[in-house]
This record gives structure tokens, C-alpha cells and sequence, in this order.
């Protein structure tokens, strides 16, 4: 193989940067967003350790999407037909693109608010004393105990099916919720009412077994309490 100069390496990077940015609708977003918070920050006045840190971290996502599609196109011409290890590197790749993403957007969340003069310790405060962060919390908690649930049972897909049932978890988190906000109110009842028709949704449409959808209901129940008596002290 013909070694290529300087020019022609500098040639070939930008082409497989554009190549990625044309063909993968994830990279165009995540450019957009990295571009559209690399000009808030010098908006704001960020300063050079400030900066380098939102490049390094931008930098960072996009490469592990360029290594991501990579990795793809590697697998799909080395393996035409379907082989389910080639599927598994295939989400550990995307996996690792989520990750990063997930820790992009909590070290944006940092610097833009520390730039803002809002200090995290005022931030938990305010969420304490709101009902509606309160919740989102609870939510996001109980999603990520039955996804990995369901990964370390290896039962069902993170999405649907299998051990504990997600659908029945959130019911059941959001009548604990409305009956700590609505006490002694028929909204708890009639909350209750739906979230039971939800877990009995999911079994008449064989999605879960009986067992599945009473631990997920078990799951948000104690999780939902667990976290508002910790926020109420």
C-alpha cells in the first residue's frame, strides 16, 4: 500500500469526517450541539480552562461516533450475514457513544451553571423543594433499576419485556407520588385504578408474566417512597 504524504493524510481525515457527518444523523446532532454550546461559552465569557474542557469534551463524543460508525462498517464487511456477536460489539459501540454523551451533558450542565452563579448546592435545595424535579427523579431512577434489572437477569430487551416491567413500575411510582401530593383525595383511587389496568394491560398482551409485573410494582412503590422520604427530611 502507497504511503500518503501530508497532504493526502490531512485529505483523508477530512473525508472520513464528512463522510461520517453526511452519512450519520447522530453525528450532525451531536456537531450541532457541541458547536451551538462552544459558542454559548465564549457568549459568556468562559475562561481558557473553561474552554478546553468543552472542547476536550465535544471532542471527545464525536470521536467515539466516528469510531462507532467505524466499527459498523468494519463488522458489516468482514460479516455479511447476521452473527449475534457482531450484533453485541455492535451496542457495546453505541453504548459507549451514550455514555459519553450522558457525561458531555453533565459536564456542560456544570460549567454553564457555575457560569450562570448558580451553585449546585442551591440546585439541590430547589429540587428538594419541588414536586415536579422531585418526580422527574424518581422517574429517571426507576427506569435505570429496570433496565439494568432486566440486563442483569437477562430477561427481555431494556425496552420491552422481561424481569421487572417497566410499564408497571412507572404506574405504580406515579400513584405513590400524586397520593403524597393529594392526600385523602379521590385522585388517588382513581390514579391507582389506572395504574392497576396498566399491569393488567401487560399481561393480557402476554408482554409480561403475572410474576414480572407484581416486582415491577413492587419496584416503584418502595423506590418512590425510599426516594421522597429522603428528599422530605
Amino acid at each position: 500500500m502507497k504511503q500518503q504524504n501530508l497532504i493526502e493524510s490531512f485529505n483523508s481525515a477530512i473525508e472520513g469526517f464528512v463522510y461520517v457527518f453526511k452519512t450519520q444523523r447522530n453525528m450532525r446532532l451531536h456537531f450541532l450541539t457541541g458547536l451551538v454550546a462552544l459558542v454559548l461559552g465564549v457568549l459568556l465569557n468562559f475562561t481558557y480552562m473553561e474552554i478546553t474542557i468543552l472542547c476536550l469534551t465535544i471532542a471527545f463524543v464525536l470521536f467515539t461516533e466516528m469510531f462507532n460508525t467505524a466499527i459498523e462498517h468494519t463488522i458489516d464487511l468482514v460479516k455479511e450475514e447476521f452473527h449475534p456477536l457482531a450484533r453485541i460489539v455492535k451496542d457495546i459501540c453505541a453504548g459507549a457513544v451514550l455514555l459519553s454523551a450522558m457525561a458531555a451533558v453533565i459536564i456542560g450542565y456544570i460549567l454553564f451553571i457555575s457560569r450562570a452563579g448558580i451553585r449546585i448546592e442551591e440546585n439541590i435545595i430547589k429540587i428538594r423543594e419541588s414536586n415536579w424535579h422531585a418526580s422527574f427523579i424518581i422517574l429517571l431512577v426507576i427506569l435505570a433499576l429496570v433496565v439494568l434489572g432486566k440486563v442483569f437477569l437477562r430477561s427481555g430487551t431494556p425496552l420491552r419485556g422481561g424481569m421487572p416491567s417497566g410499564h408497571s413500575a412507572i404506574a405504580f411510582s406515579i400513584w405513590i407520588v400524586l397520593s403524597f401530593l393529594y392526600p385523602n383525595s379521590i385522585v388517588i383511587f382513581l390514579v391507582f385504578v389506572l395504574a392497576f389496568m396498566v399491569a393488567r394491560s401487560r399481561v393480557r398482551d402476554k408482554v409480561h408474566s403475572t410474576m414480572e409485573v407484581i416486582s415491577g410494582a413492587l419496584l416503584g412503590l418502595v423506590v418512590t417512597i425510599f426516594i421522597l422520604q429522603i428528599l422530605r427530611r
